[in-house]
């Protein structure tokens, strides 16, 4: 029986326990154990380990699904160092807590109102009801998909490798695109630029990032209404996630149709499908079939914009959301048109809703000023390379203009605290760090206005 009045109860979220802080040494404790056994010597090729801040590095990025890299995943890892990577991965992706509340479930052991506080927490729902279905609902989702994806990629992979490596090059890449992590095996740090015309390959890994990127909520609602009228939230997502992806499609394509390093010499069906490809990656999935380095500086500017909105809450993927930046549009159009109120698809949005997507743009911003700010001091690439890279880092993508390898330890250090923020959330990550005061004051101070604009 699910526990339904207590979900808006901050007092009792805090006599329980501090949601946000848990969650955040969740993903710390994954990371530091992650790093462990990427440092050990049969977790790389030559037999000697990595060193405990490259695999700190590479641990960060795989648990906060990004895919930034020091050192090329697919030569310098051996085959342990790599299931520990693809094992990060979904842990990271899908959430510790969701995978000890599967342990919890095969077990026999009753979830508690703690555990479920947590869940709430770590899904980003509103409310306890129906938690521990939701997270059912969530496993079955995210297997069956990555399963299938899996199956594909094999299948077709076999007119050019052994079935052993064909299997697990599709288990692999599944897991990393669902995860939205941008993680790959092709070596060279080249991602999938090998198969830019690669239809089959090109469409799997492309449904699979949208499908990680909608958020198990909206794909759950869909599945359950079935084509009842969706919840404003999942109206916002769909919408939002498709608008983006004409658009980013539309957009790569002129930008780049007459570059010569890109899509220039291409046939008008590859070119549809590479501009496609870079529409979706940008919004967390870290994948690319084109050279990111040869893309045009408008085109560069674009993906950063869409790295920072990235993909839907409680998906995968990282970034501000869909949701928020739709929230904030809102907000403009409603003050320039003189409302009170903000409306959307014929709903009002709460103003503490719009309140909490302007903080968290603020607080994102802020963050990759201050980071790529650090990283001018300690690096010696440009700044638009190092803006590129923090922008990055803090929407979990992945995508690079070819710094990460040559970080310093520094940058190293501020690129992991970068994605680490990004995937947790700079909130939460503000919520762990500070006692909340729950309490209400009755001192109503004055109201005096000042100039603005």
């Amino acid at each position: 029986m699910e526990i339904l009045a207590i979900s808006k109860d901050e007092p009792l979220k805090k006599k329980v326990s501090n949601p946000a802080r848990i969650l955040v040494l969740g993903f710390l404790f994954l990371i530091i154990i992650g790093a462990i056994l990427l440092s050990l010597p049969y977790a790389t090729v030559d037999g000697k380990g990595a060193t405990f801040l490259d695999a700190l590095f590479t641990a960060t990025s795989a648990v906060c699904v990004t895919g930034l890299v020091v050192v090329d995943t697919g030569t310098y890892y051996s085959v342990f160092g790599q299931v520990v990577i693809l094992f990060l991965i979904e842990l990271g992706g899908l959430g510790f807590m969701t995978f000890a509340t599967l342990f919890a479930i095969i077990l026999g052991k009753r979830i508690t109102l703690k555990e479920r506080i947590l869940l709430q927490e770590a899904l980003n729902q509103l409310t306890l009801e129906g938690i521990v279905r939701l997270v059912k609902l969530v496993l079955q989702i995210a297997f069956v998909i990555q399963i299938i994806g899996a199956l594909v990629l094999t299948l077709h992979w076999l007119k050019e490798f052994t079935f052993g490596k064909a299997a697990y090059f599709g288990i692999f890449h599944a897991v990393s695109a669902f995860n939205n992590a941008g993680f790959d095996l092709f070596g060279g740090f080249d991602s999938l630029t090998a198969y830019t015309g690669d239809i089959v390959v090109n469409l799997v890994i492309l449904v699979l990032v949208i499908l990680g990127g909608l958020g198990f909520v909206v794909i759950s609602e869909v599945q359950i209404k079935r084509g009842r009228k969706l919840s404003l939230h999942s109206q916002i997502a769909l919408i939002s996630t498709v608008v983006l992806i004409l658009l980013g499609l539309v957009i790569v394509f002129i930008l780049e149709y007459n570059n010569p390093h890109t899509l220039s010499s291409m046939s008008l069906f590859d070119k549809g499908i590479a501009s496609l490809f870079q529409a979706v990656t940008p919004r967390t999935a870290g994948f690319n079939t084109l050279p990111i380095n040869s893309l045009t500086e408008t085109t560069i500017l674009f993906m950063m914009i869409y790295m920072f909105i990235g993909a839907n809450p409680g998906s995968t993927g990282g970034g501000i959301k869909t949701t928020t930046f739709v929230s904030l549009l809102t907000a403009i159009f409603a003050n320039l048109r003189g409302k009170k109120e903000y409306t959307l698809l014929e709903r009002t949005l709460p103003r503490e809703t719009v309140e909490k997507a302007i903080t968290i743009t603020f607080s994102g911003l802020l963050l990759i000023i201050i980071i790529t700010g650090m990283l001018t001091l300690t690096e010696e690439a440009g700044m638009i390379n190092l803006l590129f890279e923090t922008v990055s880092a803090f929407g979990t993508v992945g995508l690079s203009l070819g710094v990460t390898p040559s970080l310093s330890s520094l940058g190293k250090l501020a690129i992991m605290f970068t994605m680490y923020t990004g995937r947790i959330g700079t909130l939460t990550l503000a919520f762990a760090l500070a006692q909340r005061n729950v309490s209400t004051t009755h001192i109503k101070y004055p109201e005096e206005k000042i100039l603005i604009g």
